[in-house]
């Protein structure tokens, strides 16, 4: 992928996100021994980043704030943010921020620490979600204990897997 690329809009940036994820999972499954050099710049990709900013923007921990006090569904200017994130990606400038923790309520009645990052922390997750995600989905064996993607699971959507999309 073209790392100084213009901005794509987010249709643009998720299929090619689809057909890089499509790519880097048959890379893994044709040659298990296979290593990966350069994810990083994937990470940095602006597609990737469009798609990580459109996930953390529509899920429902959008309304909330990490330390810096900023809540994802507050951010009018996501294409600003995200520029300077790439550009301090790719400068090695990015340093993520302590985690605000809250406690919540559990179903059984105590409660539970529930860590959440800033917007900038979030979106570098997602992204880098989304490049790790088809590599390592490849090892995955149909009879794994676990949930892989395309096994629907309470807060989980099949859509979020790489192998639910045609490309592969």
């Amino acid at each position: 992928m073209n790392t100084d690329a213009s901005w794509p809009g987010f249709d643009e940036a998720e299929l090619r996100v689809l057909r890089m994820q499509a790519k880097l999972h048959r890379w893994a499954t044709d040659s298990p021994d296979r290593r990966f050099d350069d994810l990083f710049n994937l990470v940095a990709d602006p597609c990737f980043l469009v798609v990580a900013w459109h996930r953390v923007r529509g899920n429902r921990g959008a309304r909330s704030a990490g330390v810096d006090g900023v809540k994802p569904n507050s951010i009018v200017f996501g294409e600003r943010m995200l520029v300077e994130l790439r550009d301090n990606l790719k400068a090695q400038r990015f340093q993520p921020l302590p985690v605000r923790e809250r406690m919540i309520p559990k179903a059984n009645g105590k409660r539970r620490r529930l860590g959440i990052p800033t917007v900038r922390d979030r979106i570098v997750q997602a992204s880098l979600k989304l490049v790790l995600e088809p590599i390592f989905e490849a090892d995955f064996k149909p009879c794994s204990y676990g949930l892989p993607p395309e096994t629907p699971s309470p807060g989980r959507d099949r859509r979020d897997s790489p192998l639910h999309h045609p490309f592969l």
